[in-house]
């Protein structure tokens, strides 16, 4: 069979083992030298880790797998296996052989299968659950060798387990882009680590020579976040663990402790906290005791559960650092605005790597990096920091100044929160004249005015939640009487006891209930339907009649007649129209004998 022949049954063969809905195939064109995996990819995660290969192969047969979800090949912490299928065709005859990396160094295990159109199946293994010298070429990003031959599909199938954040950036290069892609990374981490190690010899003369405590805590979280990160890049598992699998998940957590104790303690010291701010200053040793206790711990704990706490953990520790530092700044130490202003390039880098391991940003240089250029920017700040500090306390005239500048923000403080008390007060009085307008000086009712502002309002929130409102009018049976036979004062005094009658009764129906003029009150009441209402009602009248009011020595029946009407929630009525009718059913109880509860229907 000739190799064109050949080339079209393997294309064939392809065709048919492929769901309608595979994903794109990935053409190395000619000239290629490297290609991302991301757009070809689809995946399936296996949430029980029970799919064996065969299992998967039938799953991208049977078209279960899917694209990545908005392209984007970081999903955060998730449990159990991801599954990736890929089709790659070779159109560079000049390369044969490829390089499979995946661009993050903490995944756990990764199982490639690679399915040629004879039906031949190759498996590697890769991860850092792997001896490193199982790795094609010796570098931190686990990395594969595949034969890709000219012109034939190939089916790749990978499998990644991790507890780490599940981050799968797959890149094909040849071996020759490869060398020029790695040479330039490592000149990036090599720059970063020059740069530690110089501020890390500098300050230990400073820190020899002054014996100041803040130095060598510097040193410290110098030298524990080198470690953190030293880790993160695949570079522990590279140079210090190469055959320690336990090392590689569980240095993560601990060095990340270790990196956030040093931190605390630097800042309390700089800070100046004991004596500055002792509560920030107590919790921040509670921090510190909490990240002993966490890194003790993460020496048994599953590394799928210390690893994002601990991650979670380090924006918690930066966060209280700079919450602190603002304070200290406000109380008008100078050198902690420099300590503020690294430990905000620290945030914002740390923020990007947690963003990124838990898959909300996309990876590429600034996101992959972003811990190196923010900690090293924090770091270089903290050194310029320390430096400004003691050239600081050195001048004794600076802190005099200091110090009065601080005694004056403390009085402008006082005075300020005097102002703002009286402002209070002020508001206060305000706020109970405004109240004295709106209620009736006799009874202590809300008055007429007031009223008017309240329905509408019920009225609104009923129609908008589909509830009847309905409406009292209570009038005092003949009043005028009263006040003829025993005077106004008792005739003001029924009309008070009347009032706290009625009022204690509407209390358990969140009611709005106002003197309408003279011996005629108004309720409104939300929620409630006619029935509801007439009950009410009637409980309103037997409370007024159920004893007489006292007053002067008098003994006063008081009695009411109560006209009730509801407004349906789909009804046009406005308050006019609603008082109206209330008014009229109130007198249907007046004609009908008084000391009696008439209804808007029963008038009608």
């Amino acid at each position: 069979m000739t190799k064109a022949w050949r080339c079209v049954l393997a294309w064939l063969v392809l065709a048919l083992s492929l769901p309608a809905s595979a994903q794109s195939v990935l053409e190395l064109k000619a000239q290629a030298s490297d290609a991302a995996l991301s757009p070809h990819l689809a995946y399936h995660h296996d949430t029980t880790k029970s799919d064996r290969p065969e299992d998967a192969w039938r799953r991208v047969a049977g078209g279960d797998f899917a694209p990545l979800p908005g392209g984007k090949d970081a999903f955060g912490f998730q449990s159990g296996a991801f599954w990736f299928h890929a089709t790659i065709v070779n159109r560079n005859p000049g390369e044969q052989r490829w390089l499979l990396v995946q661009e993050y160094p903490l995944s756990d295990r990764l199982d490639l299968f690679l399915r040629y159109p004879d039906g031949r199946i190759v498996q590697h293994v890769g991860g850092d659950h792997a001896p490193f010298h199982a790795r094609s070429v010796r570098y931190r990003h686990p990395n594969i060798l595949v034969d890709l031959p000219v012109g034939v599909p190939v089916q790749l199938l990978l499998r990644v387990e991790s507890e780490s954040s599940m981050q799968v950036p797959l890149h094909l290069y040849t071996q020759t882009a490869f060398t020029e892609v790695s040479r330039d990374a490592q000149l990036a981490i090599g720059l970063y680590y020059g740069i530690l190690l110089a501020l890390f010899f500098y300050n230990l003369v400073l820190w020899i020579s002054l014996r100041d405590a803040s130095y060598f805590w510097y040193l410290c979280h110098i030298t524990a976040f080198g470690l953190v990160l030293f880790t993160l890049n695949g570079l522990g598992f590279e140079y210090l663990w190469p055959d320690s699998p336990w090392l590689a998940d569980h240095m993560v957590p601990i060095s990340i402790c270790l990196a956030l104790i040093a931190m605390l303690q630097f800042a309390r010291t700089f800070l100046e906290l004991p004596q500055r701010a002792p509560r920030f200053n107590a919790g921040t040793i509670a921090l510190i005791g909490f990240f002993v206790v966490f890194g003790i711990a993460s020496i048994w704990l599953p590394y799928r559960i210390s690893t994002p706490i601990a991650s979670r953990a380090v924006l918690a520790g930066v966060l209280w650092i700079v919450i602190t530092t603002i304070l200290v700044v406000r109380r008008g130490y100078t050198p902690a605005r420099l300590l503020l202003l690294a430990w905000a390039m620290f945030l914002l880098g740390t923020a990007i790597f947690t963003l990124l391991a838990f898959g909300v940003l996309p990876k590429n240089f600034a996101t992959e990096y972003g811990v190196q250029i923010g900690s090293a920017l924090e770091m270089l700040l903290l050194s310029i920091a320390l430096g400004y500090r003691y050239a600081q306390l050195r001048n004794e005239n600076q802190r005099i100044t200091t110090e009065a500048n601080r005694q004056l923000e403390r009085n402008v403080a006082e005075r300020t929160q005097e102002l703002r008390q009286a402002l209070a007060q002020l508001g206060d009085a305000h706020e109970k004249l405004q109240d004295s307008s709106r209620r009736d000086a006799l009874t202590g009712l809300y008055n007429r005015s007031y009223f008017h502002e309240g329905f509408d309002g019920l009225l609104a929130a009923c129609r908008d939640e589909r509830r009847p409102l309905s409406l009292l009018m209570v009038d005092l049976d003949h009043f005028k009487s009263i006040n003829d036979h025993h005077g106004h004062l008792v005739g003001d005094e029924c009309l008070r006891w009347a009032a706290r009658r009625i009022g204690r009764t509407l209390r358990p129906h969140d009611a709005l209930l106002a003197r309408f003029g003279g011996e005629e009150f108004v309720v409104v009441l939300p929620g409630h339907d006619l029935r509801s209402a007439v009950a009410v009602a009637e409980d309103v009248r037997r409370a007024l009649v159920s004893e007489p009011c006292e007053s002067q020595g008098l003994r006063v029946h008081v009695s009411a007649s109560i006209g009730v009407h509801t407004v349906a929630p789909d009804a046009i009525d406005d308050m006019d129209d609603a008082l109206e009718t209330a008014d009229k059913a109130l007198y249907a109880a007046k004609a009908n004998g008084r000391d009696c509860v008439r209804t808007s229907i029963s008038a009608a």
